[in-house]
Protein backbone atom coordinates (compact mmCIF):
# COMPACT_ATOMS: atom_id res chain seq x y z
CA UNK A 1 0.00 0.00 0.00
CA UNK A 2 1.05 3.75 -0.27
CA UNK A 3 0.57 4.36 3.07
CA UNK A 4 3.25 2.87 5.40
CA UNK A 5 1.87 3.97 8.92
CA UNK A 6 -0.18 1.51 11.08
CA UNK A 7 -2.91 4.25 11.90
CA UNK A 8 -2.60 5.69 7.97
CA UNK A 9 -3.31 1.96 7.00
CA UNK A 10 -6.43 1.47 9.29
CA UNK A 11 -7.99 5.06 8.45
CA UNK A 12 -7.62 3.42 4.47
CA UNK A 13 -9.35 0.55 5.33
CA UNK A 14 -11.70 1.85 7.47
CA UNK A 15 -13.14 4.23 5.06
CA UNK A 16 -12.60 1.84 1.66
CA UNK A 17 -15.21 -0.38 4.28
CA UNK A 18 -17.71 2.68 4.33
CA UNK A 19 -17.84 3.45 1.18
CA UNK A 20 -17.81 -0.15 -0.43
CA UNK A 21 -20.19 -1.57 2.05
CA UNK A 22 -23.11 0.92 1.49
CA UNK A 23 -22.33 1.39 -2.39
CA UNK A 24 -21.69 -2.14 -3.73
CA UNK A 25 -21.97 -5.14 -1.14
CA UNK A 26 -25.06 -4.00 0.24
CA UNK A 27 -27.26 -3.78 -2.37
CA UNK A 28 -25.85 -7.25 -3.82
CA UNK A 29 -27.05 -8.73 -0.22
CA UNK A 30 -30.09 -7.44 -0.27
CA UNK A 31 -30.50 -9.02 -3.82
CA UNK A 32 -29.50 -12.48 -2.43
CA UNK A 33 -31.80 -11.79 0.21
CA UNK A 34 -34.71 -11.18 -1.92
CA UNK A 35 -34.08 -14.34 -3.67
CA UNK A 36 -34.47 -16.76 -0.56
CA UNK A 37 -37.59 -14.72 0.44
CA UNK A 38 -41.44 -14.49 -0.05
CA UNK A 39 -41.98 -11.61 2.05
CA UNK A 40 -40.37 -8.43 2.51
CA UNK A 41 -43.16 -5.88 4.73
CA UNK A 42 -40.48 -4.95 7.46
CA UNK A 43 -36.24 -4.46 7.56
CA UNK A 44 -35.58 -7.74 6.85
CA UNK A 45 -37.05 -10.25 4.31
CA UNK A 46 -39.19 -13.16 5.51
CA UNK A 47 -40.50 -16.33 4.41
CA UNK A 48 -37.23 -18.40 3.04
CA UNK A 49 -38.13 -20.17 0.31
CA UNK A 50 -35.78 -21.73 -2.50
CA UNK A 51 -38.73 -22.08 -5.14
CA UNK A 52 -37.36 -18.84 -6.84
CA UNK A 53 -34.20 -20.25 -7.90
CA UNK A 54 -36.09 -23.80 -8.94
CA UNK A 55 -38.04 -21.58 -11.36
CA UNK A 56 -35.00 -19.60 -12.27
CA UNK A 57 -32.64 -23.04 -13.52
CA UNK A 58 -35.85 -24.39 -15.83
CA UNK A 59 -37.89 -23.29 -18.31
CA UNK A 60 -38.03 -19.70 -19.78
CA UNK A 61 -35.34 -18.74 -17.27
CA UNK A 62 -33.19 -21.55 -18.41
CA UNK A 63 -33.41 -20.80 -22.15
CA UNK A 64 -33.22 -17.00 -21.39
CA UNK A 65 -29.80 -17.71 -19.43
CA UNK A 66 -28.66 -19.94 -22.73
CA UNK A 67 -29.54 -17.06 -25.04
CA UNK A 68 -27.34 -14.11 -22.73
CA UNK A 69 -24.36 -17.17 -22.50
CA UNK A 70 -24.83 -17.95 -26.46
CA UNK A 71 -25.35 -13.60 -27.76
CA UNK A 72 -22.09 -12.93 -24.84
CA UNK A 73 -19.90 -15.40 -26.35
CA UNK A 74 -20.27 -14.52 -30.31
CA UNK A 75 -20.24 -11.00 -29.14
CA UNK A 76 -17.20 -11.30 -27.37
CA UNK A 77 -15.69 -13.23 -30.35
CA UNK A 78 -16.38 -10.85 -32.98
CA UNK A 79 -15.12 -8.22 -30.92
CA UNK A 80 -12.35 -9.95 -29.87
CA UNK A 81 -11.32 -10.67 -33.22
CA UNK A 82 -12.15 -7.03 -35.09
CA UNK A 83 -10.57 -5.16 -31.99
CA UNK A 84 -7.74 -7.12 -32.15
CA UNK A 85 -7.16 -6.16 -35.71
CA UNK A 86 -8.01 -2.40 -35.95
CA UNK A 87 -5.44 -2.10 -32.48
CA UNK A 88 -2.90 -3.75 -35.01
CA UNK A 89 -3.81 -1.82 -37.89
CA UNK A 90 -3.82 1.31 -36.20
CA UNK A 91 -0.73 0.52 -34.51
CA UNK A 92 1.14 0.93 -38.04
CA UNK A 93 -0.79 4.37 -38.70
CA UNK A 94 0.41 7.69 -38.27
CA UNK A 95 -0.36 9.65 -34.98
CA UNK A 96 -3.38 11.39 -37.47
CA UNK A 97 -4.81 7.90 -38.54
CA UNK A 98 -4.38 6.05 -35.39
CA UNK A 99 -6.53 8.94 -33.47
CA UNK A 100 -8.96 8.75 -36.76
CA UNK A 101 -9.69 4.73 -35.63
CA UNK A 102 -9.67 5.62 -32.36
CA UNK A 103 -12.74 7.96 -32.43
CA UNK A 104 -14.31 5.21 -34.87
CA UNK A 105 -13.96 2.54 -32.25
CA UNK A 106 -14.64 4.58 -29.28
CA UNK A 107 -18.03 6.48 -30.91
CA UNK A 108 -20.35 3.52 -29.51
CA UNK A 109 -19.01 3.79 -25.83
CA UNK A 110 -19.32 7.61 -26.28
CA UNK A 111 -23.18 7.95 -27.33
CA UNK A 112 -25.59 5.69 -25.18
CA UNK A 113 -26.42 2.35 -26.24
CA UNK A 114 -29.77 2.94 -26.46
CA UNK A 115 -28.95 5.00 -29.38
CA UNK A 116 -26.47 2.29 -30.48
CA UNK A 117 -29.83 -0.14 -30.49
CA UNK A 118 -31.75 2.03 -32.87
CA UNK A 119 -29.34 2.99 -35.07
CA UNK A 120 -28.87 -0.98 -35.60
CA UNK A 121 -32.73 -1.51 -36.09
CA UNK A 122 -32.89 1.39 -38.70
CA UNK A 123 -29.77 0.35 -40.63
CA UNK A 124 -30.62 -3.40 -40.27
CA UNK A 125 -34.31 -3.25 -40.90
CA UNK A 126 -34.24 -3.20 -44.74
CA UNK A 127 -32.86 -5.18 -47.57
CA UNK A 128 -30.33 -6.09 -48.31
CA UNK A 129 -29.34 -6.95 -45.40
CA UNK A 130 -32.68 -7.53 -43.44
CA UNK A 131 -31.52 -8.52 -39.89
CA UNK A 132 -34.90 -7.32 -37.85
CA UNK A 133 -36.80 -9.56 -36.15
CA UNK A 134 -33.78 -12.30 -36.17
CA UNK A 135 -31.05 -12.93 -33.34
CA UNK A 136 -28.35 -11.80 -35.06
CA UNK A 137 -29.75 -8.18 -34.75
CA UNK A 138 -28.87 -8.81 -30.95
CA UNK A 139 -25.25 -10.09 -31.34
CA UNK A 140 -24.50 -7.48 -33.63
CA UNK A 141 -25.60 -5.16 -31.67
CA UNK A 142 -23.68 -6.48 -28.44
CA UNK A 143 -20.83 -6.75 -30.45
CA UNK A 144 -20.60 -2.84 -31.46
CA UNK A 145 -21.00 -2.01 -27.87
CA UNK A 146 -18.07 -4.55 -26.72
CA UNK A 147 -15.49 -3.98 -29.37
CA UNK A 148 -14.40 -0.65 -28.14
CA UNK A 149 -13.47 -2.05 -24.91
CA UNK A 150 -11.69 -5.23 -26.53
CA UNK A 151 -9.86 -2.61 -28.97
CA UNK A 152 -8.61 -0.32 -26.22
CA UNK A 153 -7.10 -2.97 -24.29
CA UNK A 154 -5.34 -4.52 -27.46
CA UNK A 155 -3.91 -1.10 -28.04
CA UNK A 156 -3.02 -0.17 -24.94
CA UNK A 157 -0.86 -3.53 -24.96
CA UNK A 158 0.74 -3.22 -27.83
CA UNK A 159 1.68 0.00 -26.96
CA UNK A 160 3.79 -1.96 -23.98
CA UNK A 161 5.40 -4.33 -26.36
CA UNK A 162 8.98 -4.38 -26.52
CA UNK A 163 9.78 -3.97 -30.34
CA UNK A 164 13.08 -5.97 -30.07
CA UNK A 165 11.90 -9.82 -30.37
CA UNK A 166 9.99 -8.72 -33.14
CA UNK A 167 13.05 -7.41 -34.78
CA UNK A 168 15.05 -9.87 -33.70
CA UNK A 169 12.68 -12.57 -35.60
CA UNK A 170 12.24 -10.50 -38.30
CA UNK A 171 16.33 -9.95 -38.56
CA UNK A 172 16.41 -14.05 -38.45
CA UNK A 173 14.33 -14.10 -42.15
CA UNK A 174 10.74 -14.74 -40.08
CA UNK A 175 7.77 -13.87 -42.43
CA UNK A 176 5.62 -11.20 -40.96
CA UNK A 177 2.57 -13.20 -40.61
CA UNK A 178 4.95 -15.87 -38.94
CA UNK A 179 6.07 -12.79 -36.46
CA UNK A 180 2.47 -12.02 -36.11
CA UNK A 181 1.41 -15.41 -35.53
CA UNK A 182 4.28 -16.27 -33.19
CA UNK A 183 5.78 -13.42 -31.42
CA UNK A 184 3.09 -10.32 -31.64
CA UNK A 185 0.11 -12.62 -30.89
CA UNK A 186 1.24 -14.86 -28.09
CA UNK A 187 2.47 -11.88 -26.34
CA UNK A 188 -0.66 -10.33 -26.58
CA UNK A 189 -2.37 -13.15 -25.36
CA UNK A 190 -2.91 -12.05 -21.70
CA UNK A 191 -4.38 -8.88 -22.84
CA UNK A 192 -6.57 -10.63 -25.07
CA UNK A 193 -7.83 -12.84 -22.35
CA UNK A 194 -8.94 -9.91 -20.17
CA UNK A 195 -10.28 -8.28 -23.13
CA UNK A 196 -12.58 -11.08 -23.46
CA UNK A 197 -13.52 -11.20 -20.60
CA UNK A 198 -14.44 -7.53 -20.02
CA UNK A 199 -16.39 -8.15 -23.16
CA UNK A 200 -18.34 -11.01 -21.86
CA UNK A 201 -19.43 -9.70 -18.59
CA UNK A 202 -20.70 -6.65 -20.07
CA UNK A 203 -22.85 -8.01 -22.93
CA UNK A 204 -24.28 -10.48 -20.35
CA UNK A 205 -25.50 -7.39 -18.30
CA UNK A 206 -26.61 -5.33 -21.78
CA UNK A 207 -30.36 -4.39 -21.28
CA UNK A 208 -30.97 -0.98 -22.96
CA UNK A 209 -30.12 -1.82 -26.72
CA UNK A 210 -31.27 -5.01 -26.65
CA UNK A 211 -35.05 -3.59 -25.51
CA UNK A 212 -35.26 -2.38 -28.70
CA UNK A 213 -34.11 -5.39 -30.95
CA UNK A 214 -34.44 -8.18 -28.94
CA UNK A 215 -37.22 -10.80 -31.19
CA UNK A 216 -39.48 -13.07 -29.19
CA UNK A 217 -37.69 -16.82 -29.81
CA UNK A 218 -34.50 -14.88 -28.83
CA UNK A 219 -35.06 -13.28 -25.16
CA UNK A 220 -32.01 -12.59 -23.47
CA UNK A 221 -31.67 -12.79 -19.03
CA UNK A 222 -31.56 -9.54 -18.16
CA UNK A 223 -34.76 -8.49 -20.46
CA UNK A 224 -36.26 -11.45 -18.05
CA UNK A 225 -35.33 -10.09 -15.35
CA UNK A 226 -36.68 -6.18 -16.25
CA UNK A 227 -39.76 -7.87 -17.00
CA UNK A 228 -40.16 -9.87 -13.84
CA UNK A 229 -39.69 -6.58 -11.76
CA UNK A 230 -42.07 -4.40 -14.02
CA UNK A 231 -44.89 -6.67 -13.15
CA UNK A 232 -44.15 -6.60 -9.67
CA UNK A 233 -41.88 -10.06 -9.22
CA UNK A 234 -39.37 -8.55 -7.25
CA UNK A 235 -38.39 -11.94 -5.51
CA UNK A 236 -38.47 -13.85 -8.76
CA UNK A 237 -36.22 -10.84 -10.32
CA UNK A 238 -33.89 -10.91 -7.89
CA UNK A 239 -33.38 -14.86 -8.14
CA UNK A 240 -32.80 -14.25 -11.89
CA UNK A 241 -30.42 -11.57 -11.01
CA UNK A 242 -28.13 -14.22 -8.59
CA UNK A 243 -28.42 -16.59 -11.56
CA UNK A 244 -27.11 -13.65 -13.70
CA UNK A 245 -24.13 -13.10 -11.73
CA UNK A 246 -23.65 -16.15 -10.96
CA UNK A 247 -23.00 -17.90 -14.39
CA UNK A 248 -21.06 -14.41 -15.11
CA UNK A 249 -18.75 -14.79 -12.67
CA UNK A 250 -18.06 -18.44 -13.63
CA UNK A 251 -17.19 -17.24 -16.81
CA UNK A 252 -14.50 -15.13 -15.55
CA UNK A 253 -13.38 -17.29 -13.15
CA UNK A 254 -12.45 -19.44 -16.14
CA UNK A 255 -11.37 -16.46 -18.34
CA UNK A 256 -8.78 -15.49 -15.34
CA UNK A 257 -7.57 -18.84 -14.68
CA UNK A 258 -6.40 -18.53 -18.61
CA UNK A 259 -5.14 -15.40 -18.40
CA UNK A 260 -2.77 -16.33 -15.51
CA UNK A 261 -1.30 -19.34 -17.38
CA UNK A 262 -0.93 -16.96 -20.11
CA UNK A 263 0.99 -14.67 -18.58
CA UNK A 264 3.12 -16.94 -16.49
CA UNK A 265 4.15 -17.99 -19.94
Amino acid sequence: MLVHSRAGRWAVWILFGVLFVPLFALPLLVILAASFSTHWSGAFPSGPTTAHYAAAVRGESLTALTTSLVTALAASVFALTAGTWAALAAAALRTRGRRVVDALFMLPVAVPSVVVGLAVLVAFSQPPLLLNGTRWIVILAHSVLVTAFAYQSVSAAILRLDPMYEQAAASLGARPSYVLLRVRLPLLLPSLNAAAGLCFALSMGELSATMMLYPPDWLPLPVLIFTATDRGSLFTGSALAVVLMAATLLVLLAVSRIRTKASYR
